[in-house]
């Protein structure tokens, strides 16, 4: 699990290599153009490796939760003591993930969204959820994404007289990105999750009165975001239990496998598009599916085989996930400057200057590390 979440917090954090800037630079180069699709999220319906994150991040709370259950119960702690800390854990990630959200804002930006957030939202759920049944977690698994679908299929679709200039959709994307038919349902800030958000985040103090979020993303999220948890508690209850190793992978690669399936399936068809930016029910099979064939690898790799010393890197950063995500949104501005500073603003274009974001971006990353091994080293883990 540390060796994963520390694969998901790193490419996060690669974020700071930009490497579409350099594709961009390097028009010709396919190899370049491959790199930046996959540290870039799809506009809309699709799937790139970076899209992966966020459901990596919240399958793996879920997978943690059984380990985290029964070391409580070992120590004798009652249920009512772990479902205050859960509830009180939950508020503590929402409100983490809007203060990370307002920290260029001139007030408190109350948008709900946010990696941290959306768990926060979830997890009090998911917390009751892991002291039912296995059937009782797929029944509610099942639930959700029916109902979430649900409510988005009886939400009336935008006519072809909606202004979606007015929310932030421009034509030439609509042209390139824009659904049609049924799956209109889920367009881009004309949805259910976005006239949702036209009302509910208005009901906080805002700067200026809320219309649409730039990239579609909405609070709401947060409902097929519990699936995805839900998928990783049922996971780490595999994990957890007394299969043999090996029956273990098979597990968790068969259930990958069909999610993969079962959600590009449900896309194709026209059911329902596969979108991560609102989360949808296929997206939920589909990049859950994603998320069990990595817990299968990592698994397969370090605890079946034993192999460990090349995942060290991911380790230090994995066992420090919060700490990293902290030091990936607030730290970047600063470490620039510094590496500036005391090398000069072209110490990084000695290779060209469309490798310089790239090479300056790997510095930065370099830094990050080093600060989390820096906290490795002393145990200084930082935890909800």
């Amino acid at each position: 699990m540390d060796a994963f979440r520390g694969l998901v917090m790193f490419l996060m954090m690669a974020e700071v290599l930009q490497l579409s800037t350099v594709a961009n630079a390097l028009p010709g180069s396919g190899s370049w153009r491959f790199l930046s699709y996959h540290q870039t999220h799809v506009e809309w319906v699709g799937c790139s490796l970076h899209d992966l994150i966020q459901p990596s991040f919240s399958f793996l709370v879920g997978v943690a939760l059984p380990f985290s259950i029964a070391s409580r119960t070992s120590r004798g702690q009652p249920i009512h003591r772990m479902a205050l800390h859960a509830w009180w854990r939950a508020l503590l990630l929402a409100l983490l993930g809007v203060f990370l959200r307002s920290t260029h804002s001139a007030q408190t930006n109350w948008t709900l969204e946010d990696t941290l957030t959306q768990i926060g939202l979830g997890y009090g759920f998911l917390f009751l959820l892991g002291f039912r049944s296995v059937r009782a977690q797929w029944l509610a698994f099942a639930a959700i994404l029916v109902g979430y679908w649900t409510a988005f299929a009886l939400w009336p679709a935008p006519g072809p007289e909606f202004n979606y200039a007015a929310v932030g959709v421009k034509p030439a994307w609509l042209a390139a990105h824009g659904l049609g038919g049924f799956a209109a349902h889920w367009q881009n800030n004309s949805n259910l999750a976005w006239a949702f958000d036209t009302w509910f985040l208005n009901l906080f103090p805002r700067e200026q009165p809320f219309r649409f979020n730039e990239g579609g993303y909405a609070t709401l999220s947060f409902i097929p975001t519990l699936g995805t948890m839900i998928l990783g508690l049922i996971a780490g209850g595999v994990l957890r239990s007394d299969r043999t190793p090996t029956a273990k992978v098979r597990w968790l690669v068969a259930a990958g496998t069909i999610g993969i399936a079962a959600g590009w399936l449900i896309g194709a068809s026209g059911i329902c598009p596969v979108v991560k930016r609102i989360w949808t029910p296929s997206w939920t099979l589909f990049s859950g599916g994603g998320c069990l064939l990595l817990m299968a690898g990592f698994y397969a790799l370090l605890d079946l085989r034993n192999t460990k010393n090349w995942a060290f890197p991911l380790m230090v950063i994995g066992m420090n996930s919060i700490s990293a995500y902290m030091i990936a949104h607030l730290f970047e501005p600063f470490v620039v400057k510094s590496l500036e500073t005391h090398l000069g603003k072209h110490f990084f274009r000695s290779a060209g200057a469309a490798y310089e974001p790239f090479f300056l971006g790997a510095a930065v990353l370099a830094v990050f590390w080093l600060m989390l091994f820096w906290m490795y080293r002393r145990k200084l883990f930082l935890k909800i």
